[in-house]
């Protein structure tokens, strides 16, 4: 071969990466098991409140629990993967998945299920900043998003599939085996994790204990606060306090980033502008996801249907999502992310749009709310993947805290969007047209955030 022809294969092998289909699998076990993990018990709650003889104030705790060691770690599970190696963290994160699961299947009490899930929460936070670090590692330009595309519809479809299938399990075998399916999956991902993704470097570098306390404490604070506002054993004033709390906190936080000389998070690379349309973009998208995976199903079980018949109604959106991925990874190869997400947002607003129509007017039809949800389905699909493709081109997707930091203001979205369904339905009698309404103003802000800076140099 020419001096040429090799300096071609290299350039050719440079923009596509070491990754490997079965590398790809690997992390796409990690991505499942963290989403299905987050949700699996939303449906069967009440039957482990039933089973424990408890009650919701202490009971909602198996959910927040998790919901809130999960999110809020992640920026600092980000930077343990770059001091450690990001396939360690993510074996780490496997074998501890698998083991709270099944901690959790076998718990004796409520608090001791509470713990389970609190510290299952701490080991899936690694996931997702391991997962997208080691694709962007793996995968050169030419393939990365494709990959993330994969990446994003199996996040999508963990989401979209936890509550449906935690309700399915728990119908036929009771709450406890809910459980059991994630830990086979966690292992065959170690399994794969080790025989297929290379050995990832770690690098020695001090932490800023500040601003990983401020950022961990200030996020679950806003989180708690939010989770809490539609509870009614929760007095109005304790929640409010609680987020103005977690406000302080991230303000003392960033302020401490912007004159730290080696920032836990470095503030001028958070507010780079494809870094900044693609988390605005992340928390509106899923801002709308986490409103129609909790509205939807207390709309058609308050309409007649069964558990199973809604979950069996929510499959559309993974359906949809899945089917979608690959064609949006291939786009975005060819005409740029950016294009892609608009489109995507401007999709995902019609179908909040359409969501208020027809669940305000109750129209039960199954092909009705069907199409709704496969254009929904279609708008997050279209912005998952390029949203998530610009975060790791980012120059703050080349850090550990800084995927932290993203996947953390992702799923900050989805808690904000269930907690908007608990004060809708607290606002109005029939909630769903106010409810979807604001929801497609959210998107249309996060429309808005995508014109925001100067648009970056392709990457």
């Amino acid at each position: 071969m020419t001096a040429i022809g090799q300096a071609r294969s290299a350039t050719a092998n440079d923009e596509r990466g070491p990754g490997t289909t079965p590398a790809l699998a690997a992390l796409l076990a990690g991505t499942f098991v963290g989403t299905v993990s987050n949700n699996i018990v939303n449906v069967p709650l009440n039957a482990i409140l039933t089973d424990f003889d408890a009650g919701l104030g202490g009971g909602i705790f198996v959910v927040v629990g998790f919901l809130l060691t999960f999110a809020t770690t992640m920026p600092l599970a980000g930077w343990i993967g770059d001091r450690f190696g990001r396939r360690r963290v993510y074996c780490a994160a496997l074998l501890g998945t698998a083991a709270c699961s099944l901690g959790a299947a076998l718990a004796p009490s409520l608090p001791v299920l509470v713990i389970w899930r609190s510290l299952g929460g701490i080991a899936a936070a690694a996931f997702a900043p391991a997962v997208m670090g080691l694709i962007a590692w793996l995968f050169g330009p030419a393939r990365r998003a494709s990959a993330v595309g994969a990446w994003a519809a199996v996040n999508g479809i963990g989401q979209a599939v936890g509550p449906s299938m935690g309700g399915i399990v728990s119908d036929w075998w009771g709450w406890r085996w809910a459980f059991v399916p994630l830990v086979p999956v966690a292992l065959i991902g170690f399994a794969a994790t080790l025989r297929y993704i290379p050995r990832y470097p770690g690098k020695k570098m001090r932490l800023d204990v500040i601003g990983a306390f401020t950022v961990t404490a200030g996020a679950a604070l806003l989180i708690l606060g939010l989770t809490t506002v539609s509870q009614e054993q929760v007095p109005a004033w304790v929640s409010v306090a609680t987020i103005g709390g977690g406000v302080v906190v991230i303000a003392a936080f960033v302020i401490h980033c912007r004159r730290a000389e080696n920032p836990f998070v470095p503030i001028d690379l958070v507010i780079e502008s494809r870094f900044l349309r693609s988390a605005l973009a992340a928390f509106t998208q899923m801002f709308a996801l986490g409103g129609v995976l909790l509205a939807l199903p207390l709309y058609l079980t308050g309409s007649g249907s069964s558990t199973t018949q809604a979950g069996l109604m929510l499959f559309v959106l993974p359906v949809v999502m899945t089917c979608v991925a690959p064609v949006v990874g291939r786009l975005v190869d060819r005409i740029g992310a950016r294009v892609v997400m608009r489109s995507g947002l401007a999709v995902l607003i019609g179908s909040q749009v359409a969501l208020a129509i027809t669940l305000s007017a109750d129209i039960r039809n199954p092909f009705a709310l069907g199409t709704v949800l496969v254009v929904a389905g279609l708008g997050i699909g279209m912005v998952q993947t390029p949203a998530a493709a610009g975060s790791t081109r980012s120059p703050a997707g080349a850090v550990g805290t800084g995927l932290g930091l993203f996947n953390l203001i992702r799923f900050g979205g989805s808690a904000v969007g269930a907690a908007w369904v608990g004060v809708a339905a607290h606002l109005a009698a029939d909630p769903y047209g106010l409810l979807f309404v604001v929801a497609a103003l959210v998107v249309v802000a996060g429309l808005a955030g995508t014109f925001a800076g100067e648009d970056p140099v392709a990457a």
